[in-house]
């Protein structure tokens, strides 16, 4: 007799999401996932693969759900400077507002890359590629509409304002306070004047 699900595949990939996220991949142990989705271990062999498998699924959705649909949100915005610094603003906001300090599943996972194959590669490359391009282009408008001064480079700015994503979402999981975050932001719109 074929073998049958018996659980929501995409509510066991959102809860394994969350503990890959809060854990990362190594310490999160099977036991940690199969006590956190309610999924038995043949189940979840069955329906994923592994842990390895498990953990893409969930690297995904996050980058869906999160980054793809704050991009897709900033991006319908008409001024690209506004648009900018709600980034930043909503970067520090949940950054601060996180009991968990979890930071962020794509940049933790970035700084992890070494432990992962290159399908995960490839994923965090992308999200931290189109992030930087969404950078670019508002500056690049921006110039356009005298917006932004037309001496700063769009490339160099983009990467640099990326950094401070970056860094935003490191220091927040528990190094700096709301003041110095705010303090980056503030920063990183000043690179834009």
């Amino acid at each position: 007799m074929p073998w049958e699900k018996s659980f929501d595949e995409d509510e066991a990939i959102d809860k394994a999401m969350r503990i890959f996220w809060e854990k990362g991949f190594e310490p999160a142990s099977l036991s940690d996932l199969i006590a956190g989705t309610g999924i038995c271990r043949g189940s979840l062999y069955n329906a994923f693969g592994g842990k390895a498998q498990l953990f893409v699924k969930a690297l995904k959705k996050y980058d869906k759900d999160n980054r793809r649909a704050m991009l897709a949100d900033l991006e319908a915005m008409d001024d690209p400077r506004q648009a900018i610094a709600a980034l930043f603003d909503r970067l520090v906001t949940s950054t601060v507002e996180d009991p968990e300090k979890k930071g962020c599943f794509l940049v933790n996972t970035a700084s992890e890359l070494g432990t992962h194959g290159p399908e995960v590669s490839d994923i965090v490359r992308n999200g931290l590629r189109e992030l930087q391009a969404f950078f670019r282009r508002s500056i690049e408008v921006g110039q356009a509409r005298r917006q932004f001064p037309g001496t700063l480079d769009p490339d160099a700015t983009a990467k640099a304002l990326m950094a401070m994503v970056v860094a935003i979402r490191v220091l927040g999981r528990g190094m700096s306070d709301a003041v110095s975050l705010k303090t980056i932001a503030a920063q990183a719109q000043q690179l834009l004047r």
